[in-house]
């Protein structure tokens, strides 16, 4: 670690965006990731079969603000890609988030004209709005409508999920996923929406070639670092650089306050001799025992071939030490507590840096990721 000016703990989207910003100002990073390669949860390669897929999980950038666009733009080629998914259950596929077909899919016709009239009477010049918020309306049938969707997706999906009941989840996560109050479908609104041309793997390759950088795989961080006394220790040394952490909070401080809540996830790969599986890339399955949904890799992004690679998704508890790595922090009003006694003893060493989903315990986006990285360089600078 000598001539080092800072160290980072993960190769995910923040770690990598705060190197290459510290790289560029002329100083020496060293990159700690435990895995085999760079990337974190957005890594991606191409199977046996030919196939581009996304080995934790699907994603597809998506944003608002012009200014993050542009940062993803100066390090891969990007085209635009917006992404549709959908949700099965009782035979029957329909368009998430919910929007009109959802209602003529599962209601009589003359139900269904009446129910899309009062919601477009009711929520007049909105496009959208919650399951949360339709859940509380003071009219019997809009009311009845969010029913049947909590009911049939919101509910056992969020079980599956998540191990815990709806009722005990924070109302942001199941703010997620609006309900359309139209046709339109999609899963997002953002202005921009886009998939790499190459591959994220790309984007973090050409992100990370820097010569100040410095990227070192396979090594368990805790292993090395250590904190007694509100100071951080390098091999038993104390730490004088900044450390940006970006695994989970609890694990760096030895879960002196318990363990803090994560979900897991195993992904069954599988292969068909098929043009097409599913309607949609991302198609979830409430009702199914066990996974809660379906990537279709061969249409995220499309790729034109014979065949489609897909993987089925299964969520489990997320524990120290396993095979699993720990995807969404589990929020609920006891594990904010429990993550805001552990940031607490953050904030009292000045050496460390926070960043990212695991150690935020927040459950970010890409573009949300993006930007919270942006704003930690600002502190740094």
């Amino acid at each position: 670690m000598k001539n080092t000016d800072v160290l980072i703990v993960g190769c995910g989207l923040c770690g990598s965006v705060i190197a290459r910003h510290m790289a560029e100002r002329g100083k020496k990073v060293v990159i700690w990731e435990r895995r085999d390669h760079i990337g974190g949860n957005m890594y991606d390669y191409v199977d046996e079969h030919g196939f581009l897929v996304q080995k934790y999980g699907p994603h597809s950038f998506h944003a608002r603000d012009k200014r993050l666009y542009e940062y993803m733009l100066k390090y891969e080629e990007w085209e635009h890609y917006e992404l549709t998914c959908g949700a099965m259950w009782d035979g029957k596929y329909t368009p998430t988030p919910f929007n009109f077909t959802t209602i003529d899919t599962f209601y009589p016709p003359a139900e269904a004209r009446k129910l899309k009239a009062k919601l477009a009477a009711a929520f007049a010049g909105r496009p959208t709005a919650t399951v949360v918020e339709v859940l509380s309306h003071p009219d019997q049938d809009i009311r009845g409508y969010a029913e049947f969707l909590f009911r049939n997706d919101y509910a056992p999906y969020t079980a599956k999920q998540w191990g815990i009941s709806p009722a005990e989840i924070d109302p942001s996560v199941l703010k997620r996923v609006p309900l359309r109050f139209s046709y339109g479908e999609g899963y997002f609104d953002d202005e921009y929406q886009v998939m790499p041309k190459h591959s994220y793997t790309r984007f973090f390759e050409n992100l990370l070639d820097h010569p100040n950088i410095q990227v070192e795989l396979g090594v368990e961080a805790l292993e090395r670092l250590t904190v007694r006394e509100d100071k951080l220790y390098l091999d038993g040394a104390a730490v004088d650089i900044p450390v940006v952490y970006t695994g989970a909070l609890d694990e760096l401080f030895g879960g002196v306050y318990g363990r803090l809540p994560y979900r897991g996830l195993r992904f069954e790969w599988k292969y068909e001799e098929r043009d097409s599986l599913q309607p949609a890339p991302v198609v979830a399955y409430p009702q199914e025992a066990g996974y809660t949904r379906i990537t279709e890799y061969k249409k995220l992004p499309v790729q034109d071939k014979p065949g489609t690679s897909y993987a089925v998704e299964y969520p489990l508890p997320y524990e120290e030490g396993k095979a699993a790595e720990p995807y969404y922090p589990v929020l609920t009003e006891a594990s904010q507590a429990q993550y805001a006694q552990y940031k607490a003893l953050a904030d009292r060493i000045p050496a460390l840096v926070l960043c990212g989903r695991l150690a935020d315990f927040k459950y970010y986006n890409m573009d949300q990721a993006l930007e919270r990285a942006l704003d930690v360089m600002e502190q740094l600078a």
